[in-house]
């Protein structure tokens, strides 16, 4: 029997009509490749863990699911299933809106073997850090409302440099009060959902 967590059988019963039956048929899936797999909640959204990595995510939003691989950028796509991964609100398999839209097991099945394998391998996500990021002020209110907020800090915080700063120079540019907790708001909102600012405009 599948180690199914609790937790993530709440998330995909309180999630959209529409994005439940993609939830359980990606979590059918990834526990069919991956016996030995962990469920956990991180960022909001379920995870599942392989040997104490990160092997995969999946998440429900309004009006689509993501589904998204830890190490994606290694992996050899036999099958053309995977897109670019240019927003962190879109996950490799681009916005899920139904179960035609989820690739069939013997097509993501063989990805979720080669994720594993990655890990067994020590593959890590390497990140480069920027020489630029020291200029980078955030201002009080975000860090009091990132202070209050851990899921949206740690989606923050995961962010590139660039879209760290998309978010702060949109602060910084409010010229009312009024304008910047508008603005706070929907930043919030916007990191709850995994969002970058430019989110709408990235395809």
């Amino acid at each position: 029997m599948p180690a199914f967590n609790p937790v993530i059988s709440e998330y995909i019963a309180r999630s959209a009509d529409f994005a439940q039956p993609i939830l359980i048929e990606l979590r059918a899936t990834v526990h069919s490749f991956c016996p030995e797999v962990k469920e956990t909640i991180k960022w909001s959204f379920p995870n599942f863990e392989y040997k104490g990595s990160i092997l995969c995510s999946m998440a429900s939003f309004k009006e689509h699911c993501a589904f998204t691989f830890w190490l994606g950028s290694h992996l050899k796509d036999e099958y053309g299933i995977l897109e670019d991964r240019k927003t962190e609100g879109m996950g490799h398999l681009g916005k899920i809106r139904s179960l035609n839209d989820v690739p069939s097991p013997d097509k993501l099945g063989p990805l979720i073997l080669q994720a594993m394998s990655l890990i067994d391998q020590g593959v890590k996500l390497q990140k480069t850090p920027s020489k630029t990021q020291k200029e980078l002020t955030i201002p009080e209110v975000l860090i009091k409302a990132l202070e209050e907020n851990p899921a949206a800090k740690t989606v923050f915080d995961n962010f590139s440099f660039s879209h760290k700063r998309e978010y702060v120079d949109w602060l910084n540019d409010a010229k009312t009060a009024a304008t910047l907790n508008k603005r706070l708001d929907t930043t919030i909102s916007n990191l709850l959902e995994g969002k970058s600012k430019e989110w709408k405009y990235r395809k």
